[in-house]
């Protein structure tokens, strides 16, 4: 067993190079390592120390005889390790009440909410809120594209880095990705704010958001997003946005030669065949593509 002093300079990181690697070779320090760990993840109360040795001397005023205890160092060592453990556990436990769900590329998701409400998660998205105080505010944050369909009840709020959007009971879908903000209204009442400015979306209408220029459009004809059906469909849409989500869906690296991405796309991509939805966009817009595993190349059609 290694003496205290060495594991108090340890802890002080007072130990030479040579003194650390002994310390690291003794059968105690796979301990003393989970106690630094786990005391380094809490917060110590703050304490006077003049103060608190006034209020110990008058408490416990000095004897003339002491007695010797022999402490087992190693045992405490080890029931420290244990309580520190106990305690860190117990703060995540009670006191973080954030959760968060996550999809990763190509993949969706289905959640249930504690109110019974739904979420359907898009490819590459993220959503979280408190669950601890979800009875009182229903205040969600979401990173992607999702759709909702909510149970009725008190105000149900989407924030995203774009705007946030609230409804109390209803169905709609909410996509925010770099330089593209879109809310489409499926049922009911839908309450958008987007730079301070609010507008409400009955059920048919879509707010967007492209590069900072708004649209006010209508579709009567969707019951809900063609994503949900494992398409991607869009109406005007700069070439940019399509090959980010041509991307999302199928994990591949899509690469420009000579071609402007600012020209707009009108259709839809299956994402269930990789060859057939390259072609979708590219061939509408005259442009042909190489493919070379995850890397693809898009490239002006010459027809040769």
């Amino acid at each position: 067993m290694k003496s205290e002093k060495d594991i108090l300079k340890w802890f002080d990181n007072e130990l030479s190079e040579g003194e650390l690697k002994d310390l690291k070779q003794s059968d105690d320090f796979e301990t003393i390592e989970k106690i630094g760990y786990y005391a380094s993840q809490l917060e110590a109360p703050k304490i006077d120390p003049q103060k608190a040795l006034e209020v110990f001397k008058t408490k416990h005023p000095a004897k003339k005889e002491g007695k010797v205890i022999n402490f087992n160092f190693k045992s405490i060592m080890r029931v420290a390790a244990v309580v520190t453990i106990l305690l860190t556990s117990s703060y995540f436990l009670f006191f973080n009440a954030q959760q968060t769900f996550n999809t990763d590329l190509a993949e969706s998701r289905q959640l249930m909410l504690p109110d019974n409400s739904e979420v359907i998660l898009n490819a590459q998205s993220s959503l979280s809120f408190n669950k601890k105080t979800w009875k009182d505010k229903r205040d969600l944050n979401l990173d992607g594209e999702a759709f909702f369909k909510v149970s009725k009840g008190q105000t149900f709020s989407v924030n995203t880095s774009a705007g946030v959007v609230k409804v109390l009971g209803t169905q709609f879908n909410v996509k925010e990705r770099n330089n593209y903000f879109e809310v489409h209204c499926y049922e009911g009442l839908v309450s958008v704010t987007y730079n301070d400015e609010t507008v409400k979306l009955p059920k048919g209408t879509i707010f967007r958001v492209i590069n900072g220029t708004v649209e006010l459009l209508e579709d009567t004809r969707a019951l809900n997003p063609s994503w949900m059906q494992s398409e991607s469909s869009f109406n005007r849409i700069p070439l940019a946005q399509v090959i980010d989500e041509l991307e999302r869906q199928y994990d591949i690296n899509i690469q420009i030669d000579g071609i402007d991405t600012n020209q707009l796309y009108t259709g839809t991509f299956t994402h269930d065949n990789k060859a057939t939805a390259l072609e979708s966009v590219t061939v509408p817009l005259k442009l042909s593509y190489k493919l070379d595993g995850k890397n693809v190349i898009f490239y002006q059609y010459n027809g040769k």
